[in-house]
């Protein structure tokens, strides 16, 4: 249910700029985003600095693209998500607190310098998604970057999501392991 409502606001961003135009699917964003954090505070009973963050930017750039009428700013928002979360983590990581061993530690340990490695891999991998995102958006056709925007992120994250457990496998207990 949880993996439906995280990407619920994009299949609807989708559909409707599918449908109708930009500045629809941005509207529609920004409702189907409001409507994802009512539902998951009403379900869990809290709602994640992650939704937070991703809930005001969406509502931040996606007001100024209808208001301006420029999809310029749309086009922005996943830029400056990629960028704040790169930052997140490399300061998260100067401050010796791991961001992604504090949501992924409890379920899984490891050594300390693989939550290192990770963390800078994340990083990494969100500045590339920005620069690309940039590059795409701004340099192809807005259907293409709708595109690219939909499934060419989401497959490049689930890619690497795929790598890291891959990655954490080896560190797994033995009893871990044969579950």
């Amino acid at each position: 249910m949880k993996q439906l409502l995280d990407f619920l606001p994009l299949i609807i961003f989708f559909t409707v700029y599918k449908f109708f135009d930009i500045y629809t699917a941005s509207g529609a964003l920004i409702a189907a985003t409001t409507l994802q954090l009512i539902i998951t505070y009403i379900l869990y009973k809290k709602v994640e600095k992650m939704l937070l963050v991703t809930f005001a930017m969406v509502t931040v750039f996606g007001t100024l693209t209808l208001v301006l009428h420029d999809d310029n700013f749309i086009k922005w928002k996943v830029t400056f998500i990629y960028l704040l979360f790169a930052v997140v983590l490399a300061v998260s990581q100067y401050m010796n607190k791991s961001v992604l061993k504090s949501m992924l530690g409890k379920d899984m340990e490891a050594p300390d310098f693989v939550w290192k490695k990770l963390t800078w891999y994340w990083a990494g991998f969100f500045i590339f998604c920005a620069i690309l995102n940039v590059y795409i958006a701004f340099n192809l056709s807005l259907d293409t970057w709708v595109n690219f925007k939909v499934f060419g992120l989401s497959a490049l994250t689930i890619l690497n999501i795929i790598a890291t457990v891959a990655y954490l496998y080896k560190y797994l207990p033995e009893e871990d392991k044969k579950d």
